[in-house]
């Protein structure tokens, strides 16, 4: 697993500590949860994606994706 260093105001910081606490997670958990929300997904998620879409479809390639690719932009719309 890859790690990163971010860079928050004080009060940003102590307020995602505190959920954190509040929710029994760890603040990478509360990251990750935040981009599976907002749909930021790996290529090989992706690539995963399209093919579950063709798996019980009669769908071409070009169309499966079409079909991710709406999906994708459906869940990033979500307030």
């Amino acid at each position: 697993m890859s790690r990163l260093t971010i860079t928050l105001s004080e009060a940003r910081y102590r307020a995602l500590k505190a959920a954190s606490a509040q929710r029994d997670k760890t603040i990478g958990q509360l990251i990750d949860e935040s981009l599976d929300f907002y749909g930021i997904k790996s290529r090989d998620d992706a690539h995963e994606l399209v093919r579950r879409a063709r798996a019980g479809s009669n769908l071409t390639e070009e169309q499966a994706q079409a079909v991710a690719q709406e999906q994708l932009k459906a869940v990033r719309r979500k307030p």
